[in-house]
């Protein structure tokens, strides 16, 4: 994510559905947002048939939803529980993985997407604008990101997803925890070229309109 086009003010609340480890949910907090950070079981994820948030209506000033809506099979269903949550005027950040670079893992194992909870479909750009337009959004910019990541993907498919023991992959895999740990320059500038190319996921920023009522005269 780009947080020069998703800005945080302190004290504005955010969500972060499907945390995972929690990088966005802590770069939130860092900013000084009140974060709520939440995941589910990957192997609940594929079976849930209703999606309802334990928020009432207009609660988050910012929501993030990352690599989470290519699970799940009712994808309108939570987008629009997103925006019920989310205040007018307020920001969402919604990531996917990419359709080329997901191509690629699909193509090289099946294990990678035919597990319980793992991945049902993969998005073009221009659908995935739809349904966040269909939701009520208005989508402001997109980009792609982690261009470094498609590789060591591409490599654990092609090796065996659950094989952590394969030179390859382990080599690639400490360049990456060197890459998040240290931040290199080099890294950065690669993955700026590369991202175009072979960015693993779709990033796309939208807001949530406001009422009529609220719009400044």
């Amino acid at each position: 994510m780009d947080f020069t086009r998703f800005p945080l003010a302190p004290g504005d609340r955010v969500l972060d559905l499907g945390c995972g480890a929690g990088r966005h949910a802590f770069e939130c907090y860092r900013r000084g947002a009140h974060v709520v950070a939440l995941d589910r079981d990957g192997d609940e994820v594929r079976t849930v048939a209703a999606f309802a948030l334990p928020f009432p209506d207009e609660t988050f000033d910012a929501v993030i939803i990352s690599e989470v809506m290519e699970h799940i099979p009712d994808d309108k269903g939570v987008l629009a529980e997103l925006v019920r949550v989310l205040k007018p005027g307020g920001r969402i950040a919604v990531t996917v993985p990419r359709y080329g670079p997901e191509r690629v893992c699909w193509a090289l194992s099946d294990a990678y997407h035919q597990v319980e909870g793992g991945h049902i479909r993969i998005y073009r750009p221009r659908q995935l604008l739809a349904r966040i337009r269909e939701a009520g959004l208005r989508p402001y910019g997109s980009h792609w990101a982690h261009a470094l990541h498609s590789p060591y993907w591409w490599l654990k498919c092609a090796f065996g997803v659950d094989n952590d023991k394969a030179l390859p992959v382990r080599a690639y895999h400490k360049l990456l925890v060197w890459d998040i740990m240290k931040k290199p320059m080099a890294t950065r500038i690669a993955e700026d070229v590369l991202n175009p190319l072979i960015g693993k996921s779709f990033v796309v920023y939208a807001t949530k309109p406001r009422r009529p009522a609220q719009v400044r005269a």
